[in-house]
């Protein structure tokens, strides 16, 4: 039998997910469909495992609870497929996802029958949480998240010290570089700092967010052919299209897909040219679209 993970995207996706949610954990307890949801799922992030077929087999969510937090839901694995490590990927999937995005401690409510399946996987017990159902105990777990082995640490920690060093809002807005490998590049920022009166993402802080990870990743080009120190980079056009609200956590990305662009011309003293596309995000889904064009302008021209 061959596996696939995924975030479900579909409604056939979520209609499925869902239904293996609450045949796990709500229908043995005589709860009624719809109690397997709850007022996060739009913007938390889902994982699911599917089989030859497209049938869900295991699943399981996360959503942020701070900047640099998250909690772990609803982790289930249908019953003629556990013990065969689909539980574990799940787990993977979700911290993997979690690290890229900023969290660097996460937290869980754990059954008690599910206590040495999470203590194998690292997480600490602390303490009772709560009492499900009048029957089912459940334990608060945590654990302390490491970086992606892939994510270059010292060239984003360098690009986010100068972005708070150079432009105060960014520092302000707290814009941290929490993913980059040479393929893609993840920020994300403070929220509470960024809402508006209707209690949502402010549009500007969008914008900002989006424009700099874009910047960012023309930085990294230059970083990575040694051409840094041959220009600056500056935003000759950008555009941007908002396509729902974001009421908590953002994240922004960009990847090699999502950019072109060749820093050679520095070379010769003439202008690179690159081009940008920029997705901002609210759990699974893009909440905002931006594309940039980003002009490096060589040193001798602006002498």
């Amino acid at each position: 039998m061959k596996f696939s993970i995924k975030a479900p995207q579909s409604p056939s996706d979520f209609e499925k997910y869902y239904q293996l949610r609450w045949q796990i954990l709500r229908k043995p307890w005589q709860q009624p469909l719809g109690s397997e949801q709850d007022e996060l799922e739009a913007q938390a992030c889902h994982r699911m495992i599917v089989d030859n077929n497209d049938n869900v087999v295991a699943l399981g969510r996360f959503h942020k609870t701070s900047q640099h937090h998250a909690q772990i839901r609803y982790m289930a694995v249908a019953d003629n497929y556990q013990q065969q490590g689909l539980g574990k990927q799940i787990m993977q999937a979700l911290e993997l996802a979690a690290s890229q995005q900023g969290v660097n401690k996460i937290s869980l409510n754990a059954r008690e029958q599910a206590l040495p399946f999470y203590l194998s996987y690292g997480y600490q017990k602390v303490a009772f949480s709560h009492q499900l159902f009048d029957s089912l105990d459940h334990f608060l777990m945590t654990k302390q998240l490491t970086t992606s082995p892939n994510h270059q640490a010292e060239l984003a920690q360098q690009l986010q010290q100068t972005w708070h060093q150079t432009i105060p809002l960014s520092k302000a807005m707290n814009i941290e570089l929490s993913f980059y490998d040479g393929q893609s590049l993840l920020t994300h920022c403070e929220p509470n700092f960024n809402k508006n009166l209707h209690n949502t993402m402010f549009a500007g802080s969008i914008y900002t967010l989006a424009t700099l990870t874009g910047w960012g990743w023309v930085y990294m080009q230059l970083e990575q052919t040694k051409q840094q120190q041959c220009g600056d980079t500056v935003l000759a056009e950008g555009s941007i299209r908002y396509l729902a609200p974001i009421t908590e956590f953002a994240y922004a990305k960009t990847s090699i897909e999502l950019a072109t662009g060749d820093a050679k011309p520095l070379n010769t003293g003439k202008k690179a040219r690159f081009n940008v596309t920029v997705e901002v995000y609210s759990g699974d889904n893009i909440a905002a679209l931006f594309t940039g064009r980003y002009i490096v302008v060589p040193k001798a021209i602006q002498k």
